[in-house]
C-alpha cells in the first residue's frame, strides 16, 4: 500500500498563493508518478497536475497552466502543488494519487489512479 496524507489546504483571497503538501509513505515514492486533483462541491473530480517519478516532465490542466506548478522531493517523500494567483473557481478539495504500479505512465483520468489521500480543502473568495 501506498498511504497518501496531503495539507496545506486553506481560505485565500483572489490572487493569492497556497502550497499543497502529499507525503506518501508504504512504498517507494520515488518510482511512482503522482497526481493532483480537484473536486468542487457537486463537481466531478478533475485532473490538476502530474509528474513523473523523476519529475522531470510535468502536464497540466489547461485551468492551471501557467498559475500552478507541480514538483516532488523523492528524499522526503512528498510531492507539492504551488498554486498562485489564485482564483474563486480554484476553489475544491484537492486530491493526491498515483496509479496502481511503479513506473506505470498514465493520464488524468481518475480512474487510472489506484492510491488518493483524504484530500485538503482549498477557499478562494472574491
Amino acid at each position: 500500500q501506498l498511504q497518501l496524507v496531503e495539507s496545506g489546504g486553506g481560505l485565500v483571497q483572489t490572487g493569492g498563493s497556497l502550497r499543497l503538501s502529499c507525503a506518501a509513505s508504504g512504498r517507494t515514492f520515488s518510482s511512482y508518478a503522482m497526481a493532483w486533483f480537484r473536486q468542487a462541491s457537486g463537481k466531478e473530480r478533475e485532473f490538476v497536475a502530474r509528474t513523473t517519478w523523476t519529475g522531470g516532465i510535468t502536464y497540466y490542466a489547461d485551468s492551471v497552466k501557467g498559475r500552478f506548478t507541480i514538483s516532488r522531493d523523492n528524499a522526503k517523500n512528498t510531492v507539492y502543488l504551488q498554486m498562485n494567483s489564485l482564483k474563486p473557481e480554484d476553489t475544491a478539495v484537492y486530491y493526491c494519487a498515483a496509479p496502481p504500479s511503479p513506473y506505470q505512465v498514465v493520464g488524468g483520468a481518475p480512474s487510472a489512479y489506484h492510491f488518493w489521500g483524504q484530500g485538503t480543502q482549498v477557499n478562494v473568495s472574491s
